[in-house]
């Protein structure tokens, strides 16, 4: 469904949160993976997966908007990308807030660092709906491809983390549960 829009819009932002789909898909294979054997080394190299997984996000993200904003790409407008991502995005938040309740609760740094990669596909869905909507409203073309820059950041920033094994982010980091 998500390509469909993605597709007929020509959308950067849509093609984006279609690939950070994927990438949350793969973090929750590694979490289970994870669970059914947790010991040191394995948490270990679950954590560098979910770090690969946010600096490919965020690689993604940087280099598609910049050719997108460069080129002057224009998105078309999508009332099926506004809906999905904004029901998305509300989903996303509630999974988010469960998984990091639980990782905290079970004392499993996977399942936070997972809770976090989850939280990122809802800001992710956020800022896609943000830039889907200001361009159908206002013809702000711009605003497509911007609203992926939002992300990278905060992606890099998880990699980062994952890989120096910080495990215990700032609460405000972390959805409210």
């Amino acid at each position: 469904m998500l390509s469909v829009a993605a597709v007929g819009a020509r959308s950067v932002a849509l093609a984006g949160f279609g690939l950070d789909s994927l990438i949350e898909i793969g973090a929750s294979f590694v979490v289970i993976w994870e669970l059914t054997g947790t010991t040191a080394d394995r948490q270990r190299h679950a954590l560098h997966l979910i770090a690969l997984a946010f600096g490919a996000l965020a690689l993604y993200l940087t280099a598609q908007s910049t050719v997108a904003l460069a080129t002057g790409h224009h998105a078309r407008h999508s009332p099926l990308g506004i809906a999905w991502t904004a029901t998305t995005a509300l989903a996303m938040f509630a999974l988010a807030a469960g998984k990091t309740a639980t990782g905290r609760a079970l004392g499993n740094p996977v399942l936070r660092a997972e809770g976090r990669v989850t939280l990122v596909d809802g800001l992710l869905a956020t800022a896609v709906l943000t830039g889907l909507v200001l361009n159908a409203a206002t013809g702000a073309w711009w605003a497509d491809p911007a609203a992926c820059y939002v992300l990278v950041g905060y992606a890099a920033k998880e990699a980062a983390g994952a890989l120096r094994g910080d495990t215990n982010p700032p609460a405000a980091a972390e959805p409210m549960v």
